[in-house]
């Protein structure tokens, strides 16, 4: 059974900076893409970014400020965000699908997370 569990949410100000992590169970974690993808109140959930063997994506709101990575030993993926903004309040999720190339649509994902809070206060 596949089980994905996000931490590392909070609150921080403008300009600050959040680490997320996302521990994966019951999967060979090098042959899954694992994402993250946030979801504002009223809006759809939308891509983050994504990290598989091939490579990693990010989103074009992110880009720059946003690192992804992660450890397949430890089956550990991470978010790390810098230069936070108000809009990148959201709860964020971790997903994973098997696969080798990166994937972007939320649809494509079979396992999710439960989400973790993240606020930006300006």
């Amino acid at each position: 059974q596949v089980q994905l569990g996000e931490s590392g949410g909070g609150l921080v100000q403008a300009g600050g900076s959040l680490r997320l992590s996302c521990a994966a169970s019951g999967l060979t974690f090098s042959n899954y893409v694992t994402g993250w993808f946030r979801q504002a109140p009223g809006k759809e959930r939308e891509f983050v970014a994504a990290i598989s063997r091939t490579g990693t994506d990010y989103a074009d709101a992110v880009t720059g400020r946003f690192t992804v990575s992660r450890d397949n030993a430890m089956k550990m993926v991470y978010l790390q965000m810098n230069s936070l903004k108000p809009e990148d309040t959201a709860v964020y999720y971790c997903a994973a699908t098997s696969g080798l190339f990166i994937v972007t649509k939320p649809s494509r994902y079979a396992y999710w997370g439960q989400g973790t809070q993240v606020t930006v206060s300006s």
